[in-house]
């Protein structure tokens, strides 16, 4: 796999996690809710602002993510428009590779 392959994989991985931990935190500010003391007062606030923080990072995190990703696209584009036949040898081979590794199993 290429190293944007793995990069972009482990973005995704990355987004994921993010939206699991607000996903537990949201959860956890639900349950501190229902806590009257000023401790709990303010852990809500910190855990709200946190989240809040945290929100804004994973917007920022999937904007990035999509803008490299329609970056990728438009280049095959163009290297697809720029060299054709090229394109239709590398997919072949690639076709036969496959071919030839699934017909061993």
């Amino acid at each position: 796999m290429s190293q944007d392959g793995e990069a972009n994989l482990n973005q995704e991985e990355l987004i994921g996690d993010l939206r699991n931990v607000l996903a537990e935190t949201e959860s956890m500010l639900k349950e501190v809710v229902a806590d009257g003391s000023e401790q709990g007062k303010a852990l809500r606030e910190k855990i709200a602002a946190n989240l809040t923080v945290a929100k804004a990072k994973l917007i920022e995190t999937e904007r990035l993510v999509a803008g490299k990703a329609k970056v990728a696209a438009k280049a095959t584009d163009e290297y697809v428009h720029e060299n054709p036949w090229a394109s239709v040898g590398i997919a072949a081979g690639v076709g036969f590779l496959l071919g030839l590794l699934v017909s061993r199993r």
